[in-house]
């Protein structure tokens, strides 16, 4: 087994001719928290999305429990896995989206079970009792057989962990996970982050809840303009920063 959860060595993405990841290296220890800060249009949620392949770099590697995600080593050369081997690797890493993305057609519980039996094969009285318990620990176990379109934000972003942890991930990765939600709905949803860390989940977090950040994070990467420009312990990040860059995106949030 790698040493690493998640291990990122020179990421580099474009669009175009922009460059919106120049040359990003990031380690992840199994059971930490890494809370990525940054101004928009940074490459926070670029970076996330290169985790998981659903977005392909245009150089570098990113490996996940040692194994090389999206593709297949030959020689000196990276050849991408076919889509099947993608969507497994996937299996083994949580996303939770901004905008939740559930299935308004199916209950709570049948949005949850869903990635369990289809990418999984598990049985589905297995996968819908699982489902049941983690509505359980999210709170919402009387919302089981309701359609998203009755619960809040606060409550369909509560669902969406929910079934990224129903896949039994080795590292959930969150994208902003409070950020289309009203002010009030906000706590709600990093009570359950809390729980997760305080289990010794692994977990990579963009957001730009600061004091969240410095609550929950074993490690803080501040980025700008595609690149990690410092990173560290709370404390060093964001009471004793070095860059400039950090003094001044800190200056603009705190």
């Amino acid at each position: 087994m790698s040493e690493f959860a998640v291990e990122l060595r020179g990421i580099r993405k474009s669009f175009g001719t922009h460059e919106v990841l120049s040359g990003v290296d990031l380690a992840v220890r199994p059971g930490e928290v890494t809370v990525i800060l940054g101004p928009s249009g940074s490459g926070k949620s670029t970076l996330l999305r290169t985790i998981n392949h659903l977005e392909k770099v245009d150089a570098g590697i990113v490996r996940v429990g040692g194994e090389l995600v999206g593709y297949r080593r030959k020689g000196n050369r990276l050849h991408e896995l076919p889509e099947r081997e993608i969507l497994r690797q996937r299996s083994r890493i949580g996303f939770v989206f901004q905008n939740f993305n559930l299935f308004p057609h199916l209950t709570v519980r049948e949005n949850v079970a869903l990635a369990p039996i289809a990418a999984q094969g598990r049985h589905k009285a297995e996968a819908h009792a699982e489902a049941f318990e983690l509505l359980t620990r999210v709170g919402l176990a009387d919302k089981a057989d309701e359609h998203p379109r009755r619960l809040s934000g606060g409550q369909q972003q509560r669902v969406a962990i929910a079934r990224a942890l129903a896949l039994r991930p080795e590292v959930v990765l969150f994208d902003e996970p409070t950020s289309a939600l009203d002010p009030e709905l906000v706590g709600e949803v990093l009570d359950v982050i809390r729980e997760l860390a305080r289990g010794g989940a692994t977990l990579v977090i963009v957001t730009h809840e600061v004091g969240f950040a410095r609550e929950i994070a074993d490690t803080i990467v501040l980025m700008d303009a595609g690149r990690i420009v410092e990173q560290g312990p709370p404390h060093q990040v964001l009471d004793a920063p070095a860059h400039p860059r950090t003094k001044a995106f800190l200056a603009h949030v705190l």
